[in-house]
């Protein structure tokens, strides 16, 4: 589902990179960087210059152990960064579980919906994104941030993680939600186990979800399972923010596999991994890349040195 065309949002056919905004105090990676409206303005656009697609606001951290904030502190924190990059232009999605502050966002200009619940966490949202007619991502939820970690058993996570992210759609679908504003989310990291390997077991199984048939979101930036993984010799988790370069890979992997979207804190240098895994792809299937034809095309032709080369230049070998 490479580069799949969501209405409302960019489609450059390849991987779209949504980098992230998080005006919160407390989010586990950056929580404070952003939190003033205006710093956290600047840094949207700061992300889109680096090659962000959409831009993703939120306004209440979904950090393992967080508690939630009250309804007006999430709109006084989105709303008017929301306004500010929307009216500039910037494809905008906002990060909530609430359908009011959802409401307020797409009034604000917001494109998407990113609701890591699925619905789950406000009954209402299903509701109040068919109303707006927008795109919504559905991600795998098992609970709230407190406790989602006691509900991380599984017998097998790819199978059921697919089955109970269908069962949400086929609910949310009922509410009159057009199947093409659809998009689902693994739920990297969110009531998932780090010793269990159910991260790195959905990564290496996008295809589950890919053969669904909507476009897949992949969030893996800085996430807690990445830190354990690359653990100092005394066992000690890497810091979040040094997660980046690890980051990157699951991106091009996540791309090279046919992810829609990736959500990642830094931007560059994923964007510089999407378009690697475009470049690939595109070669695999035979189709010239940005640099030119594949090579393949190339041999097709008949090789590309010599006088034969030279002749169909129009030149000649010893110019």
């Amino acid at each position: 589902m490479t580069g799949a065309d969501v209405p409302g949002l960019p489609a450059p056919g390849r991987c779209l990179v949504m980098g992230v905004v998080n005006v919160t105090p407390d989010s586990f990676s950056d929580g404070g960087a952003w939190f003033d409206a205006d710093k956290a303005i600047r840094h949207g656009f700061d992300l889109v210059a680096e090659g962000a697609d959409i831009i993703d606001v939120g306004g209440e951290s979904t950090r393992p152990g967080a508690q939630r904030v009250s309804l007006e502190e999430e709109l006084r924190r989105v709303v008017p960064v929301i306004e500010a990059l929307a009216e500039a232009g910037v494809p905008v999605s906002v990060d909530t579980m609430r359908a009011e502050v959802a409401e307020a966002a797409v009034v604000a200009g917001a494109r998407l919906v990113n609701d890591v619940s699925g619905g789950l966490a406000d009954p209402d949202m299903p509701r109040a994104v068919a109303a707006a007619g927008v795109p919504y991502v559905v991600m795998h939820w098992r609970g709230h941030s407190h406790d989602m970690q006691t509900r991380a058993v599984y017998a097998d996570v790819v199978r059921e993680v697919r089955e109970e992210l269908l069962r949400r759609v086929e609910a949310i679908l009922a509410w009159g939600v057009d199947p093409s504003m659809i998009v689902l989310d693994p739920g990297l990291g969110f009531a998932k186990s780090p010793e269990a390997g159910h991260n790195w077991s959905l990564i290496a199984h996008l295809d589950a979800l890919n053969g669904t048939g909507y476009p897949v979101l992949v969030g893996a930036s800085r996430k807690r399972f990445l830190g354990r993984l690359l653990a100092g010799p005394d066992g000690t988790p890497r810091a979040f923010t040094d997660c980046d370069d690890a980051t990157v890979a699951i991106t091009a992997l996540a791309a090279a596999a046919g992810a829609w979207c990736v959500r990642v804190h830094r931007v560059r240098p994923n964007a510089d991994a999407v378009r690697v895994a475009a470049a690939v792809r595109a070669a695999a299937e035979g189709h010239p890349g940005p640099g030119g034809p594949s090579s393949h095309e190339r041999s097709e032709a008949g090789g590309s040195s010599g006088a034969g080369a030279a002749s169909r230049r129009g030149g000649s070998a010893g110019r």
